[in-house]
């Protein structure tokens, strides 16, 4: 059996009173995408900023390609191979999409600068379909564009695991469809995804397994078909036909 990349035990956050993260543990294989689903507020988000550094947990366990990062700033997380987007797009709006990309790649593990950076940051917008429009200003981009912008800007650490914050949100039919083969062309790349999406087409046509979050605890896990058709998983979203 082939080692997890990503390993998460007992991982649990606390803000005062409120338990956001409730001992979530699961594992992600080498280029497998896993959704991290669940209802609004259950704890998803949080999640992923706890596997990426922007919040510390209070207990638990995170290790990548079988190093602990739990703990660790964001910066060296990124550093080792993890890479994320935002749920609200996060671009750099005063420079273009080259000099975004660019700064991706000063803080991967092996920095790239002057004209080589320049060249793969080319190379990275055209790998997220932004190839006619490498000299427009981050500010002039439509939404779905400067999705693609973060996204190649994630993609310029070199990442091992990728983390998609609702990344298909907001997408017109055309683009998801679009968005969705982009993701998979990723994944036969390599990279091992975890997708937090409430976009059930996305999930169905992406993930390898789930991981379902309510109330910041995991009461379902498994193959895409099984998760969504398990009652608490129903409930959960739908409520209780009986309250």
């Amino acid at each position: 059996m082939t080692e997890a990349l990503l390993q998460v035990e007992g991982l649990t956050r606390r803000f005062g009173g409120l338990v956001a993260v409730n001992g979530l543990s699961m594992t992600v294989g080498p280029s497998e995408i896993v959704g991290l689903i669940g209802p609004n507020g259950s704890g998803k988000t949080t999640a992923l900023n706890l596997l990426s550094g922007a919040l510390k947990p209070d207990s638990g366990a995170i290790r990548l390609a079988g190093k602990a990062i739990d703990g660790l700033p964001a910066h060296k997380i990124a550093r080792l191979g993890l890479a994320r987007t935002f749920q609200l797009v996060r671009v750099l709006p005063s420079l273009d999409c080259v000099e975004n990309v660019k700064a991706g790649l000063a803080f991967r593990e092996r920095p790239l600068w002057g004209e080589a950076a320049t060249e793969e940051a080319i190379r990275l917008l055209r790998r997220v379909g932004l190839g006619g429009k490498v000299d427009h200003a981050a500010s002039q981009l439509t939404y779905i564009d400067q999705k693609r912008l973060e996204l190649a800007r994630a993609l310029a650490l070199a990442p091992k695991l990728l983390l998609l914050d609702e990344w298909l949100a907001g997408l017109n039919p055309s683009e998801l469809q679009d968005g969705i083969a982009l993701i998979h062309s990723l994944r036969d790349e390599g990279l091992a995804i975890i997708l937090v999406e409430h976009v059930m087409d996305a999930i169905r046509s992406l993930c390898d397994r789930c991981v379902v979050m309510s109330a910041g605890t995991v009461i379902a896990a498994g193959p895409p078909a099984s998760v969504l058709a398990d009652v608490e998983v129903i409930r959960a979203y739908l409520g209780d036909p009986d309250a």
